[in-house]
């Protein structure tokens, strides 16, 4: 059954008063316990799973990594990543003191190459800017874009201030695919500073990827997701992934959902070899309106609605946005031309 780290105790929502905080509580609290089938722990490794398993390097401390992930056939695990888990959930002052070196790192770098070295042009900026450093307190906030490009995240981010875009205590959890990220010693490392989530393409909804950011939201943390999981380098309508229905329904406290669209990362970095940052393109990011689901929700948790039946509800509502929001973002981005 999947329990709630230690440190995910839920921050006081400021959107409600002190009167409403219990019932509010109850009514947007996750009953884990009706979903202990889907999350009970793997069976016992067969005697050719425990051969193999004695070529995995051993976890970074003495302390026991997680349970090996219960992956579904045919998806392949490059690189061992349990060790990982523990780490981001209860991270260490050492642990902080290098991911800042990391983010600082990686934000200049991003600056650089998409404010300095490019043409961006952000639409409602100080909309973004202000959920990400102003919004309640405990209320965590969930970013939604498409994905076009390798490097949109952290690219993205570069249009920022420096006070967020350096700030390890600032900018968002993302997750990132295990087996592009993930799949080394040394790359793990650097991505796991960088506050990237490893996830399993492939094995669904409920695996510690997904579980991880239902715990960061619960702390009212900033998490990014790109919900159609993959770079869509044919730029089809894909139907989004439901993880992001999952963790906005299961958050102990309904997050702020902010859409985000842009066009022109694909051509800032191209998805194909030999995959060179370029320079001079034009990049335009447009920030919506957030998402107002808070009754929605709330009616779905009263009427106890199937929680696979919710998760694709919230996710057709994140799916309606991005319709609306591409059709404007792809008009101005042409307006520049």
């Amino acid at each position: 059954m999947y329990v709630q780290a230690p440190e995910a105790r839920p921050v006081p929502d400021e959107r409600f008063p002190g009167s409403q905080q219990d019932r509010k509580d109850i009514a947007t609290q996750t009953e884990r316990c009706s979903q202990s089938k889907d999350l009970r722990p793997p069976p016992p490794p067969s005697q050719s799973q425990k051969l193999n398993s004695s070529t995995l390097p051993p976890p970074m401390s003495d302390r026991d990594a997680d349970s090996p992930l219960d992956v579904a056939t045919g998806v392949a695990m490059p690189y061992n990543i349990d060790w990982i888990f523990p780490r981001l959930r209860n991270p260490s002052k050492f642990w902080y003191v290098v991911s800042q070196c990391v983010v600082t790192a990686v934000g200049i770098f991003s600056k650089v190459v998409l404010m300095f070295l490019n043409k961006p042009r952000v639409y409602n900026k100080e909309r973004l800017i202000k959920l990400i450093s102003k919004r309640p307190k405990g209320v965590p906030l969930v970013t939604v874009s498409n994905h076009y490009s390798c490097f949109d995240d952290p690219g993205l981010w570069g249009c920022l201030p420096m006070g967020l875009v350096c700030n390890t205590y600032k900018i968002r959890w993302s997750m990132a695919a295990h087996d592009i990220c993930f799949t080394n010693k040394l790359h793990s490392l650097f991505f796991m500073f960088g506050k990237c989530i490893p996830v399993v393409r492939g094995i669904g909804v409920y695996q510690d990827a997904i579980n991880l950011c239902i715990e960061k939201a619960a702390l009212g943390h900033w998490i990014h997701v790109f919900p159609e999981g993959k770079v869509n380098m044919e730029k089809e309508e894909l139907r989004l992934k439901w993880g992001v229905g999952r963790i906005i329904y299961e958050s102990p406290k309904i997050p702020i959902i902010l859409p985000l669209w842009h066009e022109g990362m694909d051509e800032l970095l191209p998805n194909v070899e030999p995959y060179v940052i370029q320079r001079h393109k034009k990049v335009t990011l447009n920030v919506g309106q957030p998402l107002d689901l808070n009754d929605f929700i709330l009616d779905l948790k009263k009427r106890q609605v199937p929680e696979p039946t919710a998760r694709k509800l919230i996710t057709d509502k994140i799916q309606e946005a991005f319709r609306d929001l591409r059709a404007e973002t792809e008009k101005l981005h042409r307006e520049r031309n």
